[in-house]
């Protein structure tokens, strides 16, 4: 087992680790080099790599990791929300979700930069058919309408996913917040987590697909990971997606990764040869309140 993944145990768990230890396994971490060994000027690559890190506790003190910070501040940062490529034009609501709920893993929750884009969300993001956004900016127009009369299913996901991180990692009494969350899961629901209205098939592509680290996609791993953290999977529209994940065991609470995005600056955790350790360990945590 990967020394970061024994970090994130530890903080799956809520227990503490002495920060001398959790530098130790940080440092001796072969994930944990594998993502801080290079960098590329491009903002997608911090996006995918912010992303990564973001998976591991405490990986804030990495001088690395810093370096990631202080160019998402610098060129991704719009003063309204998360930027994919830096401009305000360029928001759109699942990378400004992403980067949203990175910085609330990286201890930065309550900066400026996280609350602005909790700030977007909160104007702007749909959670069902048949509205209106105020946000002008021609950007969420771009990619198959992240905003239009059919809200992008994406970008729903990415945004319940993050504000859920947030509520887990703020301290905080905000009422919008949840309601907004659960308008959000009440969509979710409403398509049996993964699936389309008029038909059972996946809505968007690799949504049924077991990966990790996230990425721009929606996938079985961020669906799960909502499902487990707001006690879903008992309800009958989640049905589907038990039965979709006894499919995809390899042994009793095993699961191989299945899709690994390529795109630089993404680091896949693990192979797809074998069963995944971080999603074997992952799964059963978040799914065990339900």
């Amino acid at each position: 087992m990967d020394t970061a993944l024994r970090v994130r145990i530890a903080f799956e768990e809520k227990n503490t680790l002495d920060k001398e230890v959790v530098s130790q396994l940080l440092h001796s971490s072969k994930l944990v080099n594998k993502l801080t060994k290079d960098f590329v000027n491009n903002p997608l690559f911090v996006v995918f790599r912010m992303m990564g890190l973001s998976e591991i506790p405490c990986a804030e003190s990495l001088s690395y990791t810093q370096k990631m910070i202080d160019y998402a501040n610098q060129k991704l940062a719009t003063g309204q929300g998360f930027s994919c490529l830096g401009g305000v034009e360029e928001i759109v609501p699942c990378y400004n979700a992403m980067l949203f709920e990175a910085y609330c893993r990286l201890g930065l929750g309550e900066s400026k930069e996280a609350q602005d884009a909790l700030n977007w969300i909160k104007q702007f993001q749909l959670f069902k058919r048949n509205h209106t956004t105020t946000w002008q900016h021609k950007g969420i127009c771009k990619h198959g309408g992240c905003l239009g009369k059919t809200p992008c299913y994406i970008g729903i996901g990415k945004t319940v996913r993050a504000l859920i991180t947030y509520s887990e990692f703020i301290n905080h009494d905000d009422h919008e917040i949840e309601n907004l969350i659960n308008e959000g899961t009440d969509y979710l629901l409403m398509h049996k987590m993964f699936q389309q209205l008029s038909k059972p098939e996946p809505i968007s592509k690799h949504i049924t697909d077991i990966t990790f680290p996230q990425s721009y996609f929606l996938s079985l791993s961020d669906l799960v990971y909502i499902a487990g953290k707001r006690k879903l999977m008992n309800d009958e529209n989640c049905n589907s997606m038990k039965l979709l994940l006894k499919e995809k065991e390899v042994e009793e609470n095993k699961w191989k990764i299945e899709y690994n995005y390529g795109y630089k600056g993404y680091v896949a955790f693990e192979t797809r040869q074998k069963a995944s350790e971080w999603i074997s360990t992952l799964y059963p945590i978040w799914l065990s309140g339900t």
